[in-house]
């Protein structure tokens, strides 16, 4: 059933994208896979290791349904930065490259100058998109990385940001333009094919931008003027669990994503959780917290331990 307020945690995440279908997206770029079942989307986003709060704060804004206070206090800047990150990967290596070769298809620049300035266009506004999104990876992440580690960074604030901050969705507009009302075309179905990609990728532009100025930039200034919070203590999933028990029975990650049936980017992806929800970053500690804790016993791994 079509929802007409904001999404909360209890709702189910089958309903949320079968009501609001350009959620895919957003998952998509919190690496959140599909065939979750009837799991609520609290459960979903603890299932895949990303903040429930977050996650609601940019599902809401891009459905307008707004933020509200509570869930602007609780996002988390660390999984805004990751969300962020992977948006640039999808407009860089993914949707712009692909708008391009639909664009080739559309326009044959050997048969006509207009044609040949179309693409032109097209190719100065990527390099300005790139330009944009290189700032942020160059410049803005790693400010927000330095206050995350709990250090002031006085050269650089959000407010910099801010004068830098272009909206790059406003030359692609312009494109969409351009081609509706000068582009002499016989065939309608190739080129009105790549005229809705622009105006979708024209709308993801715009809705990043919103994310940036409406949750990212406020949540940084909160982080550069509180410090950063202690980390939530949140618990270990099954499979953490397994995981720790294979590492501390001196397996290696590929042993473990064969022994688990898992990739080993899975693997690697569980053991970066479990540093960071356990702050221990070693085999040995690891060896001494599953001991503690009974997930093996001394038994099982007294082989892998160095003697003397």
């Amino acid at each position: 059933m079509y929802k007409s307020g904001g999404y909360g945690g209890d709702d189910r995440m089958s309903d949320l994208v079968c009501d609001r279908y350009p959620v895919l997206q957003v998952m998509s770029r919190f690496g959140i896979a599909l065939g979750f079942g009837d799991k609520t989307i609290a459960e979903v986003c603890a299932d895949n290791r990303v903040d429930t709060a977050t996650f609601l704060a940019v599902v809401n804004l891009l459905m307008n349904f707004g933020i509200g206070e509570e869930l602007a206090g609780e996002v988390s800047v660390r999984a805004l930065t990751d969300y962020l990150h992977n948006s640039h990967a999808y407009f860089l290596d993914f949707r712009l490259p692909a708008i391009r070769r639909k664009l080739i298809e559309a326009v044959d620049c050997s048969q006509s100058d207009v044609s040949f300035a179309i693409l032109r266009f097209f190719d100065e506004y990527v390099a300005e998109v790139q330009r944009h999104m290189a700032y942020e990876e160059d410049t803005v992440f790693p400010y927000v990385e330095s206050l995350l580690a709990g250090e002031k960074n006085r050269a650089y604030s959000m407010e910099i940001f801010r004068r830098h901050h272009d909206q790059v969705d406003a030359k692609l507009r312009e494109l969409k333009n351009i081609i509706i009302k000068y582009y002499p075309s016989g065939s309608t179905n190739e080129l009105n094919g790549v005229l809705f990609d622009i105006f979708t990728c024209e709308q993801e532009l715009a809705s990043h931008n919103a994310v940036e100025d409406e949750i990212f930039v406020p949540a940084v200034e909160r982080l550069a003027s509180e410090g950063p919070r202690a980390p939530k203590s949140e618990a270990l999933s099954a499979r953490e669990k397994e995981i720790i028990v294979c590492v501390v029975k001196g397996m290696t990650n590929k042993q473990i994503a064969d022994a688990l049936c898992i990739s080993a980017h899975t693997v690697i992806t569980h053991r970066r959780n479990i540093a960071s929800k356990l702050q221990i970053h070693s085999a040995a500690g690891l060896t001494i917290y599953a001991i503690v804790n009974k997930l093996v016993e001394l038994s099982e791994i007294k082989e892998t331990i160095p003697e003397g």
